[in-house]
């Protein structure tokens, strides 16, 4: 036993003495042959079958909608001074006719997004409003002229159609009472002319209106980055499902702020409804104007609150005069709906069908005083014709 231990402890020995020498003469021997990191990093795993996504990443529901976002870009021929000698039969005799002269063409370019297999296009109408010519780029490559279906300058939303041989990408639509502030975002669209671009936010805000960009107002704020050329780009949640028309910017540079206002599907909807079944939009009117209750004015009048909207003119021959309306009437509530504000007064006349007979209700002098008034249709803008 004791001469066992005994070469036990000289091979453990002579072991020790060769990694010794080992270590100080040839320490490369002992070391993997693979050279040692200039920075410690941690590399993800390459993607493959089996590897999952990892969370936060919105890459599936950018994938689902940019191919049905485009680029629009418009081209309008203005007339330009001509000069006089252009006129003189001599002049013309020696130089010939300039067909071309007295015309300039200026370019626009935004976004727009195919919510349609049939090729119908929701983007803004400052996009497109007064183009002579407009074409449309698809994230793949193709290209196509596009015609105007109808405009809605109101909510400065406009309709167009392309036509293809093969499928055109299409966007989901989301349902518009499913939004809730803090809900992630993306913007997708052309900012400057740059390419497609896809920023992330979060809706900062619902129901923003009083911004005075539009007749009527409704936005969703967010802070996911809008440029110019993101205007008509598409707003969708964080599946790929389209919740709004990227619209307008709070900027004092021209660029982003982190302050954006999308038009609500809820609104692009109606709106995309009711001009490819009648080539516009059809609202409610009945020739009022109206003012905002302050609290200065409410005292004056007698009023217990600054709910409602204030009656300051009544179009002479309009609905509301011939339904008995006159200036200095609040009203309260239109078919049984209240008004809380000139905003909410607005909208819900315009949502009331022309030739209906409206309950208006009016406080006047004090007393609730109940009215019926015949609703006509809202007249068309004429930046619409």
């Amino acid at each position: 036993m004791r001469r066992l231990w005994l070469i036990f402890a000289q091979a453990v020995t002579a072991s020790v003495a060769v990694l010794f020498v080992l270590n100080t003469l040839k320490p490369e021997w002992l070391r993997n042959t693979a050279p040692d990191p200039v920075v410690a990093i941690v590399e993800a795993p390459a993607t493959g079958p089996g590897v999952r996504v990892a969370a936060g990443s919105y890459a599936e529901a950018a994938q689902r909608s940019m191919p049905a976002v485009v680029h629009i870009y418009t081209t309008k021929v203005a007339r330009a001074s001509r000069h006089p000698l252009l006129n003189d039969p001599v002049f013309r005799h020696f130089f010939g006719d300039r067909p071309n002269e007295g015309r300039q063409q200026t370019s626009g370019l935004g976004s727009g997004v195919i919510v349609s297999p049939d090729g119908f296009i929701l983007t803004n109408n400052h996009v497109v409003d007064a183009a002579d010519e407009i074409e449309v780029a698809l994230n793949d490559g193709r290209q196509y002229s596009a015609s105007v279906i109808g405009k809605d300058p109101e909510t400065d939303l406009a309709v167009l159609r392309i036509t293809a041989d093969t499928p055109l990408p299409s966007i989901t639509l989301a349902r518009g009472d499913m939004l809730h502030v803090g809900d992630v975002v993306l913007a997708i669209g052309n900012p400057f002319g740059v390419g497609q671009t896809v920023t992330m936010g979060i809706i900062s805000a619902l129901g923003r209106s009083h911004l005075g960009i539009n007749t009527f107002e409704n936005y969703i704020q967010t802070d996911a980055a809008i440029n110019p050329g993101n205007s008509g780009g598409a707003l969708v949640d964080s599946t790929g499902n389209l919740v709004g028309i990227n619209t307008a910017i709070y900027s004092r540079s021209g660029g982003s702020l982190g302050i954006g206002f999308a038009i609500p599907i809820s609104i692009a909807r109606n709106v995309l409804e009711q001009i490819v079944t009648t080539g516009e939009v059809t609202r409610g009117w009945v020739g009022v104007e109206i003012r905002e209750i302050t609290p200065e004015l409410a005292s004056s009048f007698g009023l217990q609150g600054t709910e409602g909207a204030l009656i300051a003119g009544v179009l002479r021959g309009s609905p509301a005069e011939q339904g008995g309306v006159r200036p200095g009437d609040v009203l309260i509530a239109v078919d049984g709906k209240t008004v809380q504000d000139p905003k909410a007064m607005l909208e819900l006349v315009a949502a009331l069908p022309p030739g209906k007979n409206a309950s208006f209700r009016v406080r006047r002098s004090g007393k609730d005083v109940d009215l019926t008034v015949a609703v006509a249709r809202r007249p068309i803008p004429q930046t619409a014709r």
